[in-house]
């Protein structure tokens, strides 16, 4: 998901109701288990190294006072998730071929 342009993103938050953050939680999710693949010298360590750089950048953006980071306008205006966007993009391309892939579906459970 973090991948997808921005219009693709806020349509996909809207669709299950879900706050921005939601998209770095699914990241979170899929990082730790490429670490385990990095692990097993099953993920290139150019990918690797993409993947820290997407964990650290979306880190910084938690820093307090930066709520206005974490809004479906900030998507789309946000020089942090392009760049997100950008890394997230590059890694997909290493280990599929391609970086657009179908959107996620999800069951948010409250």
């Amino acid at each position: 998901m973090l991948a997808a342009d921005a219009p693709v993103q806020t349509a996909w938050l809207d669709e299950y109701a879900v706050a921005v953050d939601e998209i770095a939680l699914d990241f979170d999710h899929a990082f730790r288990m490429a670490n385990r693949l990095v692990e097993r010298h099953q993920i290139s360590e150019n990918a690797a190294a993409e993947l820290r750089g997407i964990d650290v950048l979306l880190a910084d953006m938690s820093v307090d006072g930066q709520a206005d980071r974490w809004t479906p306008d900030a998507l789309a205006g946000d020089a942090g998730w392009s760049q997100a966007r950008l890394l997230a993009r590059q890694v997909l391309v290493e280990l599929t071929g391609e970086w657009e892939n179908p959107v996620p579906s999800i069951q948010a459970i409250r």
